[in-house]
């Protein structure tokens, strides 16, 4: 497909659009204008599908993908987490008190809240630190930071041999993947092609769920053939990590981030690299595009007098904050500790013969969904998937607090694991489209600020609930049980009636059209049905081609 403009000069910058409209007379409501106006040049590949993308932009494709990979480490760490203190050699390591109705040492409530809460603490501290880092010296950088640090983690837990130690250990695991969490979302959509964008943020999900299932799998095997060996599953993270920083050696950095830090010489070196193979591709062109964007969002951050990172909290960007971080803190209202961070403890605490398994299961039923989502998110929009997922997720919450309610039968039991699995399919669908939209929402001047904060206000939530799910299943302390369903029943409604209210449709638009239709104060529910000045331009294209 042939771009509009054939070289640098006949592509306006976003300065020279208020020239051409003061001179010419030129009116805003010619496409091209407006589109110029609004900081958006179309690419010449808006009208590609979603496999033709995908042939056309091979390598950017598979960088994306690559570097999805890191939430393999991201899930295998939330998964250990989640289900190690339920091995029988770990509780006995760390075992502070025994158990009075078993008589057999157990762990402590306390320091299972701590545990868990500390390592939502090291996610905050990474989220909220890491973006100052990335946005000054580039997100390769960020992503050595936090590769160093999960380093630190995996090395604490392999020689940790008190419950302090593993504090230690789960308080830099928090940090290392509370960073990851805030770059590579960020990463992806800066560099993944707009068509395939939303399918490319999914993988992220993917290979989390993958490496959460096989934290599972192999705490599963190990309490049937050796109950008593923990440390395995946690010298296995060493692999993950040397595949990370293989990764992260060979991914280029950043072009829109070269952009916004005015390195446009490296932004065309990095384009060069991610585009390779790519037919008829204008490097001059693609730039002018990145160039007139950030511009745009500089101009209109002037204009407002909101140009510091913490114009995130204020008006638009306010707002644009608050979206990026509803899905995921969603999450911790409908019940992510309690089925996720203390799945496979709550199952146990539940009664159920084999936890594990159990556990493995609905962590199966996770991938194949997630791989679901991941075909069908630039198809089928991002909205109505993640207010779905979020709305199955809440219905199975009341569904258990109701069985958790009525007298146990033999059939409990199969309706509660019905429940769960159908819990983790919305979890599956809520998880892919949040950390999404932790990714493209925000402005591209303010992304990574946006994604760290946005995903640190979700582990705020984290933290308190990875304090309350311990005493709330605790056989020995409030016993809910599974009326423990209830109180996320309760909690959640709001969040849920808000996602319908405030989530937006992001499929297809690049990062100028976002900025147009917030600026536009477009209602979130009807942003995929408003013509945007890009797609004007682009309708105008087709229709009138000689005007090419």
């Amino acid at each position: 497909m042939t771009p509009e403009y054939k070289t640098p000069d006949e592509v306006p910058t976003a300065t020279q659009h208020v020239e051409i409209i003061t001179d010419e007379g030129l009116h805003k409501s010619d496409p091209a204008i407006d589109a110029v106006t609004r900081g958006q040049v179309t690419t010449g590949y808006e009208e590609l599908g979603v496999l033709e993308t995908i042939k056309t932009f091979k390598v950017c494709t598979l960088v994306c993908f690559a570097m999805a990979f890191s939430a393999a480490t991201d899930g295998y760490q939330i998964g250990i987490n989640a289900s190690i203190i339920a091995n029988t050699g770990f509780v006995s390591r760390f075992a502070t008190i025994i158990a009075a109705k078993t008589g057999k040492p157990a762990l402590a409530s306390p320091i299972l809240s701590g545990w868990s809460s500390i390592m939502s603490c090291g996610q905050i501290v990474g989220m909220t630190t890491l973006p100052f880092l990335s946005s000054r010296y580039g997100r390769k950088i960020a992503m050595y930071t936090y590769w160093v640090i999960l380093v630190g983690s995996v090395l604490t837990e392999c020689l940790a041999k008190s419950w302090q130690s593993w504090l230690v250990a789960k308080f830099l695991a928090g940090i290392g993947v509370g960073c990851l969490q805030s770059t590579v979302p960020t990463y992806i959509s800066e560099v993944a092609p707009i068509r395939i964008r939303g399918g490319l943020l999914m993988c992220y999900s993917f290979w989390w769920s993958l490496g959460s299932f096989f934290a599972q799998v192999a705490l599963q095997h190990l309490s049937k053939d050796d109950p008593t060996n923990y440390l395995t599953p946690i010298y296995t993270q060493w692999a993950q990590i040397g595949i990370m920083f293989l990764i992260y050696i060979s991914v280029p950095e950043s072009p829109a981030w070269c952009v916004n830090a005015g390195k446009i010489d490296q932004a065309k070196k990095e384009l060069l690299k991610l585009n390779q193979g790519v037919p008829n591709y204008d490097l001059e062109r693609q730039v002018q595009v990145l160039t007139m964007a950030v511009e745009h969002e500089r101009h209109v951050a002037a204009e407002q007098r909101r140009e510091k990172w913490y114009s995130i909290f204020q008006g638009v960007n306010g707002l644009r904050t608050v979206i990026s971080c509803w899905t995921n803190l969603t999450q911790q209202l409908i019940g992510l500790s309690l089925f996720g961070t203390f799945g496979t403890y709550f199952f146990q605490q539940a009664g159920l013969a084999e936890p594990f398994k159990i556990k493995v299961i609905t962590n199966s039923i996770q991938i194949a969904t997630v791989l679901v989502i991941v075909v069908v998110a630039d198809r089928l929009g991002r909205r109505i998937l993640a207010c779905s997922g979020t709305t199955l997720c809440w219905v199975s919450c009341v569904a258990i607090g109701i069985i958790g309610s009525c007298p146990q039968v033999k059939a409990t039991t199969y309706v509660f694991i019905l429940f769960a699995c159908l819990w983790n399919c919305g979890l599956a669908i809520n998880g892919a489209t949040g950390w999404g939209y932790i990714g493209e929402i925000s402005s591209q001047r303010l992304r990574p600020y946006t994604a760290g904060f946005g995903a640190a206000i979700t582990c705020v939530a984290g933290v308190v609930m990875n304090v309350l799910v311990p005493y709330m299943t605790n056989s020995s302390k409030w016993n809910w049980s599974l009326k423990t369903g209830w109180f996320y029943a309760g909690v959640g409604f709001p969040f849920v009636v808000g996602m319908w209210l405030l989530i937006p449709e992001t499929a297809g638009r690049s990062a100028a059209e976002l900025d147009e239709l917030f600026e536009r104060k477009i209602k979130p529910w009807r942003f995929h049905k408003t013509e945007t000045a890009t797609q004007r331009l682009v309708f105008e294209s087709t229709s009138n081609p000689e005007k090419n």
